[in-house]
């Protein structure tokens, strides 16, 4: 006996037209969906775009935007730390390229990020003050039919009238802030707007910032400048800068007008135990004046004390020695004579550098020439013989200064620029020393190296002056953004911690006149600040309209007992 096929579809096949409605297989039937077309998915997108949840992905992205920013070099921060990071990996260094790492807050796909969640924020916050205003503009809801279904609920009755209940409840709940009027036979009110408020206040804030932050990028201009004790000083103009980088809108006329010189460079260090040769004090103790010809100021420039002139900062970034020395030619004329900044390259201000001497020498055939020396300073020499010419502490208690000595071409007149602290010698000729080597000699405060042949001598005097180097910041929108930054965290705050809650009052009259009084609250979200508060109302509302006496329940006949009268049988 062969095997029959007896499934629904099979059998609807058999049986035709008849059978097919008999199968209680599901019908496939094409879907006739509307296509959303090209403003359908406008808006599709507009909505995603501008939820809670797309602004807060965003956020998220943009802080993990800012950490290669803050792991990489930036060009924008440091060109050189750049150069050297591309040296030390050339294979990273083509995949950061294309990545735009090493300029992350320049670059698209930060800007894209930046852009969109700046879009979201406002599409997310314009509608919702308008709701937010409508409800300020209009009446908390009416009580609903039975208050008893409400999460915080009490009832009592009293012999007060209704209207009189309700003007009570309507006066003490005005007296707690709460937005209240009478409807009907109930007093609504409501309560924790600023909750709402504080939520909007945080968006709000963040766009502040969001703005802050791109004036201050696009506006902003920022450059370094060492400065040495008793020297000329610093204007704030372009020309004065040793680096100088801006944002793509900042204009050179936009520096702020003011100037400074470096009076005294204070600093002290420790001298016994584990913390030997930190740092103790490290002040900048500068003159300053705003505008062309403001009035001086002093200012003592701590790391953490910066100086603020209208939108600029100087910063106190490094510290340094430079030896004052003198040289002379070969007639004896001095041809240079001032302080050399050396830069350090320890924790002990171990220092390098050069001094170069680009003009009025002559060497004892009366030709010009340019005169180089390496440079190598150190605060406290541990003395002859005793190791590697490295300080053994940051203070100069025994300074010496060890010079090498060439004449030639500097190099600085085919018009490349060229680092001030290093010496070019491709076209330079060693001055010998007796032994027919190169000249070096290190020298103590007040002695002199003569230069071989008679060609002149270098001394390094009995002064040593001091340096400090100054990061000049101006960033227009610091103000706004600190404000910013203080309303996002009033706005948390008060989102975090307000909650929104409606409480009604019902009062009417029973069947036997008795007043009947209802009490419910709602919140917006779970607490036990609710029943809480309920209570507190009912019991100020109770002594305003105290429970009425519980009626007295009817005796029963049948259950009371008859008492026999006087000389009945017992």
């Amino acid at each position: 006996m062969s095997k029959t096929d007896t499934s629904p579809d099979t059998a609807s096949e058999d049986l035709g037209a008849a059978g097919s409605q008999l199968s209680t297989a599901p019908k496939e039937e094409p879907a006739n969906l509307p296509s959303l077309g090209v403003i359908g998915w406008v808006r599709w997108f507009w909505r995603q775009l501008t939820s809670m949840r797309v602004a807060l992905i965003l956020l998220f992205l943009l802080s993990l935007g800012a950490i290669p920013g803050s792991l990489v070099p930036q060009n924008s921060v440091d060109e050189l730390k750049v150069e050297q990071f591309k040296m030390a990996h050339e294979t990273l260094t083509p995949i950061y390229e294309k990545l735009q790492l090493f300029d992350v807050y320049s670059s698209v796909w930060f800007s894209a990020i930046y852009i969109l969640l700046f879009i979201s924020l406002i599409g997310c916050i314009v509608p919702r003050t308008w709701q937010f205003v409508g409800q300020l503009r209009g009446r908390p809801p009416g009580a609903p039919k039975r208050l008893n279904r409400l999460p915080a609920y009490t009832t009592w009755r009293t012999e007060a009238d209704p209207e009189d209940v309700r003007e009570a409840a309507l006066g003490l709940l005005k007296s707690r802030r709460f937005r209240s009027h009478i409807e009907g036979d109930a007093v609504a009110a409501e309560k924790g707007y600023a909750r709402e408020a504080g939520n909007l206040l945080f968006h709000i804030a963040l766009i502040v910032m969001l703005v802050a932050f791109a004036v201050g990028v696009l506006f902003k201009s920022e450059g370094g400048k060492l400065v040495v004790e008793g020297d000329g000083g610093f204007a704030n103009v372009l020309p004065q800068y040793d680096d100088f980088q801006s944002g793509p809108l900042f204009d050179n006329n936009n520096l702020e007008r003011f100037s400074f010189q470096l009076d005294e460079f204070e600093d002290d260090y420790e001298r016994s135990g584990p913390g030997t040769g930190t740092a103790r004090t490290f002040k900048a103790h500068v003159t300053y004046s705003e505008g062309v010809d403001g009035p001086a100021k002093k200012k003592a420039i701590e790391v953490n004390s910066p100086l603020e002139v209208g939108d600029s900062t100087v910063y106190l970034i490094a510290h340094g020695y430079a030896p004052v020395v003198t040289v002379k030619d070969a007639r004896g004329k001095v041809v240079f004579s001032g302080a050399v900044p050396l830069l350090p390259i320890d924790a002990n201000i171990t220092s390098t550098g050069a001094i170069k001497i680009p003009d009025g020498y002559r060497n004892k055939a009366g030709e010009k020439e340019q005169l180089g020396f390496n440079a190598f300073f150190v605060p406290t020499f541990a003395g002859h013989g005793k190791g590697d010419m490295l300080s053994q502490f940051p203070a100069p208690d025994f300074p010496v200064l060890a010079l090498s000595a060439y004449h030639g071409s500097l190099g600085i007149d085919s018009g490349l620029p060229q680092n001030v602290y290093q010496l070019d010698t491709t076209k330079m000729k060693e001055f010998k020393g007796k032994d027919g080597k190169l000249l070096k000699q290190r020298l103590l405060p007040g002695e002199t190296m003569q230069l071989s042949g008679g060609q002149g001598s270098i001394t390094y005097e009995k002064e040593l002056r001091e340096w400090a180097s100054f990061q000049i910041k101006q960033q227009p929108g610091n103000i706004y953004a600190l404000a910013g930054a203080i309303a996002a965290v009033l706005g948390l705050v008060g989102s975090l911690f307000i909650q929104r809650r409606r409480v009604w009052v019902r009062a009417v009259r029973g069947e036997d006149g008795v007043t009947v009084v209802e009490m419910a609250g709602l919140g917006r979200s779970e607490s036990a600040k609710v029943p809480e508060e309920l209570g507190d109302l009912a019991a100020v509302l109770h002594a305003q309209a105290p429970a009425a006496p519980e009626p007295e329940a009817p005796e029963d006949p049948t259950e009371s007992e008859a008492v026999p009268a006087e000389g009945a049988e017992k």
